[in-house]
């Protein structure tokens, strides 16, 4: 049984791949990770924030909302309070490089271009195998249309690719409103994949105090429908590698995603739950349904579930729309 895949030309032993999580803020997780058994890591994030702290800039899409900046900027964490500053970031990274063997891949989190450029080139410098730039902004002006984000993310993807000689993936969130014409054009900006899906965090409220309490939960596998969903949409439709990220728990997500047609699985919830040894559960899973099925390769499997072969995708998910509202019976 081959369970050897490529990502965005490098090679990586199976299709389960660390995505950025705390694990790697120190270089203990890197080594952790790797005896787990994960074949690739995404480093934990330089954020966009960190960059423009420690440069003092504002850029590109400020201009949106420039007026309340300078009052937004004071609830993000001071450049003290981030883990690591982006000097330590690089260095880790270096530091990584040297011990691990498989491949690393840093992360970019932001939306405007800012510093990332420099950075970008930074972290090839220091070692990244490729960067994954994490698009993570939601957009609360009514002035600002669906199609002025598009072009802020395309801008930024692109000033990034262009910057660097490593590959570049792209990690967003799903809330276009058609976001199979979002990655035809991501496609054309240079990037080599498309990560999804970037998780909505949602803070709450707290009644009590009244104020805004942030919240994160790890998590589930019923997340990864979604992400399922989309990656057979998009399969053998665009030329980017697509890598499922979110509610990938088992060897059935894993399995779902490769046979929807991702080129890898990441994973980070079940291992921060679980511990890095998760990874082998994860794979000898995956390698008996693979067995059962017959399957000889990743490759063979890869896409066999997607839509590509579907004459009408939206007239096939209008009808699947249909047929799950008409499933639900009230009980007599």
């Amino acid at each position: 049984m081959d369970l050897s895949t490529t990502y965005m030309g490098l090679k990586l032993e199976h299709p389960l791949v660390a995505s950025a999580s705390p694990l790697t803020e120190k270089l203990d997780g890197f080594l952790r990770l790797e005896d787990g058994g994960a074949s690739a890591i995404v480093m934990h994030s330089l954020f966009e924030e960190q960059v423009t702290l420690e440069e003092e800039m504002l850029d590109h899409y400020l201009h949106y909302g420039h007026e309340s900046y300078a009052e937004a900027l004071s609830y993000f964490p001071r450049a003290h309070e981030y883990r690591l500053t982006p000097e330590r970031h690089l260095d880790l990274l270096a530091r990584a490089k040297e011990r691990v063997s498989i491949p690393l891949i840093a992360s970019l989190n932001g939306i405007s271009r800012g510093g990332w450029v420099e950075y970008a080139k930074l972290l090839e410098e220091a070692g990244a195998d490729a960067i994954e730039l994490n698009l993570y902004y939601i957009p609360t002006d009514p002035a600002l249309s669906g199609a002025e984000v598009e072009a802020m993310y395309l801008e930024t993807i692109q000033a990034v690719a262009e910057s660097v000689r490593i590959p570049v993936a792209v990690k967003v969130g799903h809330a276009f409103s058609a976001f199979a014409h979002f990655a035809k054009r991501v496609e054309a900006t240079g990037a080599k994949a498309l990560v999804l899906f970037n998780r909505f965090y949602q803070p709450d409220l707290d009644l009590e105090t009244l104020s805004v309490v942030p919240t994160l939960t790890l998590s589930r596998p019923y997340e990864a429908l979604l992400r399922i969903h989309w990656i057979a949409l998009l399969y053998g439709r665009v030329g980017l590698e697509l890598a499922l990220t979110g509610g990938v728990h088992s060897g059935k997500e894993a399995a779902k995603g490769l046979l929807a047609g991702a080129q890898v699985v990441m994973m980070t919830s079940a291992v921060l739950e679980k511990g890095p040894g998760h990874f082998r559960t994860v794979l000898e899973e995956l390698k008996a349904f693979m067995e059962e099925r017959e399957y000889a390769s990743v490759e063979e499997m890869r896409g066999v579930m997607s839509y590509l072969k579907v004459a009408e995708p939206a007239a096939l998910e209008r009808a699947n729309y249909l047929k799950v509202l008409g499933s639900y019976r009230l009980l007599p």
